[in-house]
């Protein structure tokens, strides 16, 4: 049985999710940078740099919020990003962002499902995600969408929280995720199942060499695994 924030709630996992981030979408953001200490800026920018090389010129930003991951990439100096995500809210949030940046012409952010995107196969030059794939009813299908709609030779890169295995941090991160950081996302969003959902979807999402075995069975190749910050996150990349 799949983790999902209102347990007390009928509907699916991705109509949950939805509406957990139309709740928290106006505190989002800052909860994002205040939870991680700011943390959360520098793995998006470590996983960004990865696609300076390929240069992409089209990008998809899968589960893309409230724009953070698509703004990130325009150091990337692309014509055009496109995000998709299932919150209107969250959406709405990132158009203010990028209508401050002046950059509507290159980002365009849409309402889409990322289990049943809408884009022609091998669109994008390559792929980006942060802190989404957990969220997805069906992590498979999920990432199959994405290699489908990417180029032959494109790169996918999946920014995503994980689990620390060494003592004592281990047992400090679990101590701060189970107890801290709810306490804290609820105070702050006044949603308090959101932030508990999130700690028990981490806790549930397969990591490490278990994610990338799904990366390969969705179509990718050259796949790879970078820990970051003793392990709280990684960043997967994987090629079409």
């Amino acid at each position: 049985m799949s983790v999902v924030p209102y347990k007390d709630k009928e509907g699916s996992k991705r109509e949950q999710v939805a509406e957990m981030f139309d709740n928290i979408s106006p505190k989002y953001d800052l909860l994002n940078h205040l939870l991680s200490g700011g943390v959360d800026i520098y793995w998006r920018k470590r996983a960004i740099k990865l696609l300076r090389q390929q240069q992409p010129k089209v990008i998809l930003d899968i589960a893309t919020g409230t724009g953070d991951f698509a703004i990130e990439a325009l150091s990337l100096k692309p014509e055009k990003i496109i995000g998709v995500d299932i919150s209107e809210g969250m959406l709405a949030v990132g158009r203010e962002k990028v209508a401050k940046l002046g950059k509507q012409d290159i980002i365009n952010l849409q309402s889409g499902d990322s289990e049943s995107l809408s884009f022609a196969n091998n669109y994008f030059d390559a792929i980006i995600v942060s802190f989404g794939v957990r969220n997805f009813q069906n992590l498979l299908a999920g990432l199959t969408e994405m290699n489908r709609v990417m180029k032959p030779g494109g790169n996918c890169v999946v920014v995503e929280f994980s689990k620390p295995r060494s003592f004592p941090f281990k047992q400090f991160y679990n101590f701060y995720f189970k107890y801290i950081l709810p306490l804290i996302g609820n105070t702050v969003s006044k949603d308090s199942a959101a932030y508990t959902y999130l700690p028990e979807s981490v806790q549930a999402f397969p990591d490490g060499e278990a994610f990338l075995e799904i990366f390969k069975k969705a179509g990718f190749i050259n796949t790879k695994c970078i820990p970051l910050t003793f392990g709280i996150c990684s960043i997967y990349i994987g090629q079409k």
